[in-house]
């Protein structure tokens, strides 16, 4: 029977079993030629389409990379627009909370209940976490949107509002709290890493790559100088001159007493940083962790611990009492009735600086606070957290108030 022509395909027609059908071939997206059949034209013509639809699908999905090899690509492209430490920040987000629950899965694939479900594990994070996560998620989905990777964007309508797990405020040291925790670490290896701390307001990542060279005490007004941040990568130390922010790069006036703290140190100090390992290098992570457990191993709050049991370590809930000797440390006494984190030094230092009445123009440049909202959030709840500053706040109000009314 001759061949007939309709637009954008050829047919023709087939007897089989005593009955009349249309008949064309449509490419597969291995090549290959598929048959496929209708009794009627507009059958054909239907079943042509579904067909060229699967193999046009099929392609696709093949050129599709998967989440983890385009995550890999995005993050190669970040690399030439982010900070080093920024970079590997997104990096270990994108390990732990993207490739590791969708990595297998085509770019293509993915729906908007497969990101749900791959997100269930970070809520349980800090919210600040979830917040992070949620974003880079929707930048490397509307990354691969942009490139025609993908036609549906599963990230579309994702929002990190109300996700994770709220952080407590943050909460500085008392006076009392201060002078306890620096008399238990004087002569210990973390005294002038608290001291920095509490009298100049460093980051931990501030401290650990400060050199000497930045540290200025032969003259009338003492100060430190920021100019180094430390991160690490791998366990192994990074020192890079690039800071968090361009606010971070600063010069901080220091009191009597941190001065007398470093120039002791530095007569001392066979190293060029500040806080040295014992080859007078900066520290690793776990050289660091070292370091601050001098203080949380002389706090008596629960934990958990390790000790040895034929020959392996074995995890125990301990829990030390005030006052007491540590049992496998006759030289370690629990005296601190309070946890300490790294960052609560800094806290404690913004906290004394607004109690004192310093400016918050100032106290923004000495925290090194790229915006002024930060300052200003912990500067309300520090001034307007007492009773007595908000009775002389609505008192000096009133006044103004009343004053005008009797005019």
């Amino acid at each position: 029977m001759p061949r007939k022509r309709i637009p954008n395909f050829t047919f023709n027609s087939v007897t089989i079993n005593g009955h009349e059908y249309y008949k064309a071939y449509v490419m597969n997206a291995d090549h290959k030629l598929v048959i496929v059949y209708g009794k009627t034209l507009e059958e054909l013509c239907q079943k042509y389409d579904e067909a060229e639809n699967r193999t046009e699908n099929d392609m696709f999905n093949r050129r599709s990379p998967t989440v983890k090899e385009y995550c890999e690509k995005w993050l190669l492209m970040q690399s030439a627009n982010v900070r080093a430490t920024t970079l590997i920040d997104y990096t270990s987000k994108v390990n732990r909370h993207i490739i590791k629950p969708l990595g297998h899965m085509k770019m293509a694939d993915v729906t908007a209940d497969d990101i749900k479900m791959a997100l269930i594990p970070v809520s349980k994070k800090s919210a600040s976490v979830y917040k992070s996560v949620n974003i880079i998620l929707k930048c490397i989905f509307n990354s691969a949107e942009d490139s025609k990777i993908i036609t549906y964007n599963p990230t579309r309508f994702l929002s990190a509002k109300g996700g994770g797990v709220p952080q407590k405020d943050r909460e500085s040291l008392t006076d009392e709290q201060a002078e306890l925790l620096l008399n238990t670490i004087r002569d210990l290896p973390p005294y002038v890493f608290v001291m920095l701390g509490l009298y100049a307001g460093l980051r931990r990542e501030e401290i650990l790559a400060l050199k000497w060279d930045c540290v200025v005490l032969d003259t009338k007004a003492p100060y430190v100088m920021v100019r180094r941040a430390w991160h690490t990568e791998n366990n192994r130390p990074v020192i890079l001159t690039e800071l968090k922010t361009r606010a971070a790069r600063r010069d901080i006036a220091i009191p009597d007493c941190l001065a007398e703290c470093l120039k002791e140190a530095r007569e001392k100090s066979t190293s060029e940083y500040v806080v040295a390992n014992k080859d007078g290098g900066p520290l690793t992570y776990t050289e660091f962790r070292s370091l601050w457990r001098f203080i949380v191993v002389r706090t008596a709050k629960p934990r958990i611990a390790k000790k040895k049991v034929g020959g392996k370590y074995v995890k125990y809930m301990l829990y030390p009492k005030l006052g007491e000797m540590a049992r496998n440390n006759g030289k370690v006494q629990y005296v601190l009735d309070f946890d300490v984190t790294p960052h609560q030094l800094r806290h404690t230092y913004i906290t004394n600086l607004i109690a004192a009445g310093v400016d918050p123009k100032t106290v923004q440049y000495l925290a090194g606070h790229e915006s002024s909202k930060i300052t200003m959030d912990i500067y309300a709840k520090v001034k307007y957290n007492r009773p007595e500053e908000v009775a002389k706040a609505l008192d000096g109000a009133f006044a103004l108030w009343n004053a005008q009314g009797n005019q």
